[in-house]
């Protein structure tokens, strides 16, 4: 989690939640420990999801809660800043190509639906106390702190019995909680992002953001975000490549010309 601490706590304050069908044991998969695994996790969150009142948003609950949302798009991510890059990405571009990320995906470890909702719910307490980043010198404690009244605090704007709100927030704790497929598939994403646009800002902006790959290094846990950061990782060697042959080439002639 990268964008500049802004704490803007707001006095401001989708459909109900999906349904999964049951397999049953004659269909293909049933003894697959992957696909048991996510059948699993698909019941617990059905358990959880039927339990929502079907109530939606009022108007006002649900402009209120898209306004807040504004603060992701204004707010630059922490990282960039501290880094010098010129125009650094909002949180809501960031987590857009989360999004999109899990869109294209495929797996038969994962439900990539869940990955989508995943992946545009787990920075959204940002809208309200900012991108707190390591170098805040803020504890994990206080951080998730902080960013648990805040899910409260949007879970009541959207109304306490509505379960877009309470859906919301159980997502943002299943993310934390980083233990489903689907949680560990998107903190994946995460990390993912966060290096391809580092690579995108180095080659843009001849700077050296090697310290996002430093800290991505062998943290990935699934073979899709180890496959996709082995690919960054060739990509950005591959430039780097190129623009040192062209310094060196360059280097040479004005040698030569002396």
């Amino acid at each position: 989690m990268l964008a500049a601490p802004q704490s803007t706590i707001s006095n401001i304050a989708v459909d109900g939640p999906p349904t999964f069908a049951r397999r049953s044991p004659a269909e293909p998969g049933h003894h697959n420990p992957a696909v048991r695994r996510r059948q699993v996790t698909k019941f617990r969150y059905l358990s959880v999801a039927s339990s929502m009142a079907e109530t939606q948003p009022s108007p006002a609950q649900a402009i209120d809660f898209l306004t807040l949302l504004h603060n992701l798009k204004k707010t630059k991510r922490t990282g960039w800043i501290r880094k010098g890059v010129t125009g650094p990405e909002s949180v809501a571009d960031h987590m857009y190509r989360m999004g999109l990320m899990a869109f294209i995906s495929s797996s038969n470890s994962v439900d990539s639906n869940r990955c989508i909702k995943l992946a545009i719910v787990h920075d959204v307490a940002e809208a309200i106390v900012g991108d707190i980043a390591p170098s805040d010198n803020v504890t994990k404690e206080v951080k998730n702190q902080l960013e648990t009244e805040a899910m409260h605090k949007i879970r009541d704007m959207l109304g306490t019995d509505s379960a877009a709100g309470q859906e919301i927030e159980a997502l943002w704790q299943e993310y934390e909680d980083g233990k489903s497929p689907e949680a560990l598939m998107v903190k994946d994403f995460d990390k993912l992002e966060m290096i391809l646009q580092a690579q995108e800002y180095e080659a843009e902006q001849d700077i050296d953001l090697q310290d996002f790959f430093d800290s991505t290094k062998g943290r990935f846990t699934t073979p899709l975000g180890q496959s996709w950061a082995k690919e960054i990782v060739k990509r950005r060697a591959d430039k780097q490549d190129v623009a040192h042959a062209k310094t060196n080439h360059g280097s040479s002639k004005i040698a030569a010309q002396t």
